[in-house]
């Protein structure tokens, strides 16, 4: 046979080959590029990212993720990150169409000669492009019909896109183990830090997870791999790689960054807050930007004081004793630090704001602040003694002083400065059970609807939950008005665009001077200013001589009001300063006794040691005074203007107008001996 006849023979048959790969792939196209998915959508690739909560000084606490993901522009990937990519996976991105048939054949002879027995690996030929189609529109099935739509796609990918959009595409969808998708996460969820600063060598490492993103077992020979297809393909140097190949790899302990137990709680209630108000799949897929009001050096204060106070009272004990506490600007709601309990880790419940428990001698500055409000003066005088006959529904009352002792007529000041019960009882008794218990609900401490109002109610059996407590107390200091707590500042969207401004529970809508707004214009005062700084100033005396003095801070005008319930088996102590307010309860998740020892002193020391740090090398502001009110020197033991009763403890009393001390002591009626009540 003639050479022109072989040769002829042969173009034909490469023509008909050729004619009928073209029309096997022609035919292909025809059945499975009809349903192929709309990858035009890519154009416009907004992948889901992770939401990020930022602390006020905007270090970041936590990321809410499905998948951990960090989207980072092309323009923005080291080059050699990519590099290490492209030699890892394809070779031949930069100039193949979308699908490289000379990695095509390359796989089917090394397939071909491993299956008869030669010492090949079996290789696939799956260039970048057709991961990028497979990832986004398909699934990870080994089956033909899923290779020849990848393929199809991969075709249509690459003339309708850039390669660097395709390689945008992938570097930030690919799966790299410790569930971080795309390169942005690898480099935090790894190395710590953004793929900026990654090195060499870590740029290899993240090059060799694709293939096993969660063995680690091999990791630096995986690396050292990537390093030389980079040398083969005249990226790097040998010495480059050589350098490279002997750094450390210094991965994360656990592959993740744990958020401060500190700062669980609070992280918690704003997940939930969010998940109730913006959905699940745009909390953790949206990319969010979540300022919060949270101040990481109070929260760690804030967490520091509370446990110190835990462990010393349950040491050598069997169960632990629990506790919580919360601050806020009493002004705005905004909270900068609460724990709510021991460790989130142990337990998740939250003490501050799910915990309902009786608030015991905490109800008193709202029984109080009614006998103001209805024209008492602080020093009108109440009858501290003995109760006999006291009856209530088949109840037998015998109220009784914690100290177990009676003063006999005492001011209305001195009895809330020292929590005494028995002239409270007569107080109660003299304002009315409904007129006692409605300032409390007035304030947000009891719902409205308590069913049959009793006088135990009026002392502070009722429950409720620390952060209503220390919201109601607020309302003393900001003027009457009663706020909500407040966990988000404002909510970014990945473009920067702030959102859900009416939407989301708690978010100030800040104004152009970066000021919180003034919430006081948005709600009628609860009481009016001059009965407030009547009872401000008594809980001042709370703290200065009464039964809070543990919660004293030196250099700071502060006042709160210590709480102890029943056979003391919860203690409470809520404070303030002119604008930081602070809550503390301590007791058992189920309430029992709290043993010898025990007392309100406890959360007085807690609020002080947290406050201590707060306040430090801030300067004192007393609080403010409203006008209207004289002030006039008195006897705190009898309410007697100094200059008449100069013995003992004088303190300067506000007064209103119409209102004077009391009589000199020879013309105070006294009434001596028990006194029987009614039934009311």
């Amino acid at each position: 046979m003639s050479f022109k006849k072989i040769l002829r023979i042969t173009a034909n048959t490469l023509f008909w080959c050729f004619t009928a790969g073209v029309a096997v792939l022609a035919g292909l196209v025809l059945i499975y590029g009809n349903d192929l998915p709309n990858y035009k959508k890519l154009a416009t690739y907004a992948p889901p990212v992770a939401t990020r909560l930022y602390a006020s000084d905007g270090s970041l606490l936590i990321e809410y993720a499905q998948e951990r993901r960090v989207f980072i522009d092309f323009v923005d990937m080291p080059p050699q990150l990519v590099q290490a990519f492209v030699a890892a996976e394809d070779q031949n991105f930069w100039t193949h169409p979308g699908i490289d048939i000379q990695g095509i054949i390359r796989a089917l002879a090394n397939n071909g000669m491993r299956l008869v027995g030669f010492n090949k690996k079996f290789t696939g030929a799956s260039t970048i492009t057709q991961q990028v189609a497979k990832n986004f529109f398909l699934t990870s099935d080994r089956t033909i019909s899923r290779k020849i739509k990848e393929a199809i796609l991969a075709l249509k990918l690459e003339r309708s896109f850039s390669k660097e959009h395709i390689m945008t595409l992938y570097l930030n969808q690919i799966f790299l183990g410790a569930r971080a998708y795309g390169v942005g996460s690898a480099a935090l969820m790894y190395f710590n830090k953004p793929v900026s600063e990654l090195s060499l060598s870590e740029c290899a490492f993240l090059a060799s997870l694709p293939k096993a993103p969660n063995d680690r077992n091999r990791a630096i020979d995986r690396r050292n791999y990537v390093l030389r297809r980079m040398v083969d393909e005249g990226y790097i140097t040998q010495a480059q790689a050589d350098v490279a190949g002997k750094e450390p790899l210094n991965i994360n302990s656990g592959f993740t960054a744990q958020m401060e137990d500190d700062f669980q709680y609070f992280a918690e209630d704003v997940r939930r807050q969010l998940l109730n108000s913006i959905g699940r799949e745009t909390l953790y897929n949206d990319g969010l930007y979540i300022k919060t009001t949270i101040v990481p050096e109070y929260q760690r204060a804030a967490s520091k004081a509370l446990n110190d106070a835990l462990d010393r009272f349950s040491e050598g004990r069997t169960e632990k004793l629990q506790g919580a506490i919360i601050a806020m600007n009493p002004h705005t709601g905004r909270v900068v630090a609460m724990a709510g309990g021991r460790s989130f880790a142990e337990s998740p419940f939250n003490r501050a704001t799910q915990a309902m428990r009786q608030i015991g001698s905490t109800i008193k500055p709202f029984v109080y602040l009614s006998a103001l409000e209805s024209g008492m003066s602080p020093e009108s005088i109440l009858s501290d003694e003995p109760v006999v006959g006291w009856k209530e529904d088949d109840t037998l009352w015998k109220p009784e002083n914690y100290d177990k002792k009676f003063l006999g007529d005492v001011p209305l000041r001195l009895s809330l400065e020292t929590s005494r019960n028995v002239p409270t009882v007569r107080l109660v008794e003299q304002i009315g059970i409904r007129t006692a218990i409605e300032s409390a609900q007035r304030f947000g401490v009891y719902p409205d609807s308590l069913g049959d109002l009793n006088l135990s109610l009026a002392l502070g059996s009722g429950e409720t939950t620390l952060e209503k407590l220390v919201l109601g107390y607020s309302a003393f200091i900001n003027g009457g008005h009663l706020v909500n707590s407040k966990l988000v500042d404002y909510i970014e969207d990945r473009y920067g665009r702030v959102i859900g401004k009416n939407e989301i529970p708690g978010q100030i809508e800040w104004n152009d001077g970066l000021m919180p707004p003034d919430e006081k214009s948005e709600s009628e005062p609860l009481s009016d200013p001059q009965s407030l700084y009547q009872l401000v100033s008594i809980l001042q005396g709370v703290v200065e001589r009464g039964t809070g003095k543990q919660a004293q801070v030196p250099g700071h005008t502060i006042a709160g009001k210590t709480g102890t319930t029943n056979e003391v088996k919860d203690v409470w102590f809520v404070g303030f300063s002119k604008n930081l307010i602070a809550g503390v309860y301590l007791g058992y998740d189920t309430p029992k006794p709290l043993g010898k020892g025990a007392g309100s002193h406890m959360a007085a020391t807690v609020f002080a040691n947290f406050m201590k740090v707060a306040l430090a090398g801030e300067t004192n502001q007393p609080f403010a005074i409203p006008d209207g009110l004289t002030f006039m020197r008195v006897n705190r033991s009898t309410g007697v203007a100094a200059s008449q009763d100069p013995d003992g403890i004088i303190i300067n009393e506000a007064f209103k107008e119409g209102q004077q001390p009391n009589p000199a002591p020879q013309a105070v009626k006294s009434s001596k001996g028990p006194t029987v009540g009614g039934v009311f």
